[in-house]
């Protein structure tokens, strides 16, 4: 494993074969793919911290989904990648489907671990909030921290894995502020991308428990790819990599052999 800084991105590289990209969520890092890194056995596995998140600087202007898109096209234009397959957890997976959208010949699979493919109307002022709230500081993104280990990890989690919840609130407790505020800001603006025309083998994996990606909705959103597998882990939030490791290894294995 090796660090580099591209364009202002913290990107840690590893393996060799063809390459995938690994999107974190709001609140992660290229740590949310640690516990899976397994399943990832074969390929050139490129994991950033996005812009604003843990390592990575802010850019000058404001985050939004297609700054996201246009800095993650420019780090991987630096590092001369071409085609490759993408992974993706939470607003990841909403910068993903819009990655593929965008370079629809750059994309050869897609796996989108608690997918959505926009906030719900309902929830954009509070991902607004808490941006605002973000700007507290310190200890306002511990409390930030606290409600996120609370609301989106599964009774399981809660009462058996402790260093699951310990982990999560780390990586969120990490965030910059202003960084976090950026990244709720563009999470609260997202808007679906036109994933109906992708052409491209994709996995869908959800927990049972989990509030921001409901099976439901993954299911519909599985129902606009075609050719996409929807898979539900029981006992599961929404910090899906953390939460059932083996399980989400698992699956990855699958997906990837089918494709070889």
């Amino acid at each position: 494993m090796s660090t580099h800084y591209v364009n202002g991105l913290a990107v840690e590289i590893d393996g060799q074969g063809p390459a995938l990209l690994c999107i974190h969520g709001l609140g992660g890092s290229s740590n949310t793919w640690t516990p899976v890194m397994d399943a990832f056995e074969g390929f050139r596995v490129i994991r950033p911290d996005l812009p604003g998140s843990a390592r990575s600087a802010l850019a000058p202007q404001a985050l939004s989904i297609d700054a996201y898109v246009g800095a993650l096209a420019g780090m991987l234009d630096e590092l001369e990648v071409d085609a490759l397959h993408v992974a993706a957890h939470s607003l990841g997976t909403i910068v993903a489907q819009h990655f593929a959208v965008a370079h629809p010949a750059r994309v050869r699979s897609l796996a989108l671990f608690g997918p959505l493919a926009a906030p719900p109307d309902a929830g954009r002022a509070g991902i607004r909030r808490r941006a605002e709230l973000a700007r507290g500081g310190d200890a306002a993104m511990q409390e930030i921290a606290d409600a996120i280990v609370k609301g989106a990890t599964s009774a399981q989690t809660k009462r058996d894995q402790p260093a699951v919840l310990a982990l999560v609130r780390e990586s969120v407790m990490r965030q910059p502020p202003e960084g976090y505020a950026q990244s709720c800001e563009a999470l609260a603006a997202a808007q679906p991308a036109a994933v109906e025309g992708l052409a491209v083998p994709a996995l869908l994996v959800t927990g049972d428990q989990d509030g921001v990606a409901p099976a439901a909705n993954v299911e519909a959103l599985a129902a606009r790819i075609a050719g996409s597998r929807q898979i539900v882990l029981g006992d599961c939030g929404h910090w899906t990599t953390y939460e059932k490791p083996h399980a989400c290894v698992e699956a990855l294995r699958e997906f990837y052999a089918a494709l070889r």
